[in-house]
């Protein structure tokens, strides 16, 4: 297999997993030393185990998550998901940039999110499930 197939697939399984809404799979496609940007934080998040549990506090608050867009730069390492969800009543524009490590797990990932509704509506919805977050990633 070609180092662009393995990490074609790798993006396959990330989606997937969002779509399906299966923290499990998701969480098999990030590398231990995974880099997250929130977009409603200034502060990475550095480590598998908080990614995952952001990530799985944010499967609970979006509703309606589809993506709609996928753009993947040369080498198949770098790649960009344009995504539409909604929280409540908020609807959410917003881009996963996805960067692949050397054996094809997730090693960067930054979330950005439009309109500022939708940010200030994701910024609420992840504070009321910062304490579980914290239970999660201690546990990961």
């Amino acid at each position: 297999m070609t180092p662009d197939c393995r990490y074609a697939e790798v993006v396959i399984d990330f989606r997937a997993a969002v779509e399906a809404r299966d923290p499990d799979a998701l969480e098999a496609t990030l590398a231990d030393n995974v880099l997250f940007r929130s977009p409603v934080a200034f502060k990475p998040y550095p480590g598998k185990a908080i990614t995952a549990a952001i990530l799985r506090g944010v499967l609970r608050v979006f509703e309606d998550f589809r993506y709609v867009r996928e753009l993947s730069g040369e080498g198949g390492r770098d790649h960009a998901l344009v995504f539409e969800a909604r929280i409540g009543g908020v609807a959410v524009e917003g881009c996963d940039f996805l960067h692949l490590d050397e054996s094809g797990l997730i090693d960067e990932f930054t979330v950005m999110v439009r309109p500022l509704s939708a940010a200030q509506a994701l910024a609420a919805a992840m504070a009321d499930q910062f304490e579980q977050i914290q239970r999660e990633a201690a546990v990961g």
